[in-house]
């Protein structure tokens, strides 16, 4: 493989941008006059401010970070475990499953690990449900999400493929950030859906930690974290205690001092750890409730 090869990448990244980048802003200026069209409170200045603040943050650390991960990919790659699949279509096609597969597990860990929680809540702090509340970024996750694609690399993908492959994906799964529109028929049943994400981003009970697909929403199916949207449970969307506030650094790093409040009053090495790596919401004397412990109060599971 040529040595510029890894830095094709970024190439093709910022093509796919460019040719992406018309498309959301025509779709969300649509999406703003139809809200306002029939009165609906979708948008707010502040909030969309806070978006692009967090997508600006979180694209200038990636694109601080790239050259790092992508010779981790490079490394892996050239090590030449496997024998690297020929046949173009079915290359991309696994690479795909593979990536998607990858990526649930990575976001299934941000949503059960309080440390990585820290940095994704963020994502999920927003009280409006939009398109773009799809780029309201975890600004710290490219320093630690490429570990998941590691394995990727070393099956003989080569890592601009696989960031070429994530950024495709990812457009999916910025698009589905809508409440415009409804279920979408047999495609409820393998892809992640407008319906299946606004799930994912509700504070009821019973949607919490559900629905981690990007693109697929097999893999929540497979491994227990599914759960269709209810008509009698309207999806609440934001924290389970409200964020209050569109202060540009309290938003990015409101839980680390909430967990720092938790690790002072925590009375042994146990809690401690499990303030850091248990699941959010864990509490050594019961004053927060994590999400199954708030959904079996409710008979919900």
């Amino acid at each position: 493989m040529s040595n510029f090869a890894p830095f094709m990448s970024q190439y093709l990244d910022v093509l796919l941008a460019q040719w992406a980048t018309p498309f959301y802003i025509a779709f969300i200026v649509f999406e703003i006059m139809l809200s306002a069209k029939h009165n609906l409170p979708f948008y707010s200045v502040k909030d969309t401010l806070v978006n692009i603040w967090l997508m600006s943050l979180n694209g200038g650390i990636d694109l601080l970070f790239r050259v790092v991960y992508l010779g981790v990919f490079l490394y892996f790659y050239q090590l030449n475990w496997v024998e690297p699949i020929t046949t173009p279509w079915v290359y991309w096609t696994v690479l795909l499953l593979a990536e998607d597969f990858m990526f649930y597990w990575l976001h299934r860990i941000d949503h059960y690990c309080r440390l990585f929680w820290a940095i994704h809540v963020t994502h999920h702090s927003s009280e409006h449900f939009n398109l773009t509340v799809g780029f309201r970024s975890s600004v710290f996750q490219p320093l630690y999400r490429f570990v998941y694609f590691i394995p990727i690399a070393a099956l003989g993908f080569k890592p601009e493929d696989i960031m070429l492959m994530y950024s495709v994906t990812q457009i999916w799964g910025i698009l589905i950030h809508t409440r415009h529109i409804g279920k979408l028929g047999f495609l409820e049943y393998f892809l992640c859906t407008p319906s299946h994400h606004r799930v994912h981003h509700g504070s009821n009970a019973r949607y919490l930690d559900k629905n981690m697909g990007m693109f697929l929403i097999v893999w929540d199916k497979m491994f227990g974290t599914f759960q269709a949207e209810v008509e009698e449970d309207k999806v609440r969307f934001g924290l389970t205690t409200p964020l209050n506030t569109h202060h540009p650094v309290k938003v990015v790093v409101h839980e680390w001092q909430n967990i720092g409040k938790d690790l002072a009053k925590a009375p042994t090495w146990k809690s401690r750890f499990m303030y850091l790596f248990g699941p959010p919401g864990w509490s050594h004397d019961g004053s927060s409730k994590t999400s199954h412990q708030l959904r079996k109060e409710q008979g919900l599971e």
